[in-house]
């Protein structure tokens, strides 16, 4: 099977950092009430000039230079997001644009809610196997802040602005993939361009719970492996228990489940990347690791990706 190995990340975060002390300001809660259920500690909200074209650009640039690659050479663009600055044109054309890539080129965005960047990957996957293109550029990016009922304490404490990216070509190394989706429009959603979310918290907790571990379980079958011999996984970043919760079912230890909640909030379809790039960076992610990733999220979507980076 073809798959796609991942050549090097990148990453941009809003220089404006929000508290749980800070949102206690503006809506009835507490940074105890919100780190105990959810391990939020912080998150990122753009501000002044920063938006969401301006940190998927600046994700792109930074995991272009870290590839080394010629930009000339991207063949696929593919942004995941549910909060582009434009509901058309897409924020994958404006990223071609703004930084000079081909003109012979598929750009498109991709809306799975939080499982974006899952999907994303396998649709860039199969757009390169089609045009036989030499690399891809995959960016999760959000700008959430804006999308927020500041006086629902139930949402406005949970989400942040982000963006990650990775430079991707493809390879027969280890992969495997499994995605799904059964149609729901209650449990998260955004009812239009200028809406806010609203999400079923219990519902998605429970959805999550019972869900990933199965999906989780099927990818590295289908990878032919055990979970022993998974290095890390990098689930999205929804909630601290969720991951806790899974760690157990899976019993696999927390060491090897990529954390950064506490720093960004939920950035939906920038989480599993934002968290990749963190671990790669740092050096908790090597070259030659073998990891799962795994996301769920609105329209009640879901996938795990196994691969060798």
């Amino acid at each position: 099977m073809t798959g796609i190995k991942i050549l090097a990340t990148g990453a941009c975060t809003p220089s404006k950092v929000v508290t749980n002390d800070d949102l206690a300001k503006i809506v009835e809660t507490s940074d105890e009430w919100i780190s105990q259920r959810t391990g939020m500690k912080e998150r990122h909200y753009v501000q002044g000039d920063e938006n969401h074209t301006y940190l998927a650009e600046m994700a792109a640039k930074q995991a272009i230079e870290n590839s080394g690659i010629p930009k000339e050479e991207i063949g696929v663009v593919i942004v995941c997001t549910v909060s582009a600055d434009y509901f058309s044109p897409s924020a994958a054309c404006l990223v071609q644009g703004r930084l000079g890539l081909s003109k012979d080129i598929i750009a498109l965005d991709v809306g799975a809610g939080c499982s974006g960047f899952i999907f994303g990957l396998e649709t860039i996957r199969a757009l390169m196997m089609a045009r036989n293109s030499k690399y891809g550029l995959i960016i999760g990016a959000e700008v959430l802040s804006q999308k927020m009922d500041m006086t629902d304490r139930s949402t406005c404490v949970l989400f942040g602005d982000g963006a990650a990216a990775a430079v991707v070509t493809l390879s027969d190394s280890l992969y495997s993939s499994v995605i799904g989706v059964d149609g729901d429009e209650e449990m998260i959603n955004i009812k239009s361009p200028n809406g806010f979310i609203h999400m079923d918290g219990q519902g998605t907790y429970k959805f999550a719970v019972a869900t990933v571990p199965k999906v989780i379980e099927q990818a590295v079958n289908k990878a032919g492996l055990t979970y022993d011999e998974i290095d890390h996984f990098v689930l999205h970043q929804a909630n601290l228990r969720i991951i806790e919760s899974i760690a157990k079912k899976v019993k696999q230890s927390m060491d090897k489940f990529v954390v950064n909640i506490d720093k960004y909030g939920n950035t939906s379809a920038a989480s599993v990347g934002l968290a990749l790039d963190e671990a790669f960076k740092s050096g908790k992610i090597r070259k030659g690791d073998k990891v799962l990733l795994c996301a769920f999220g609105a329209g009640r979507t879901w996938g795990a990706i196994v691969l060798e980076m």
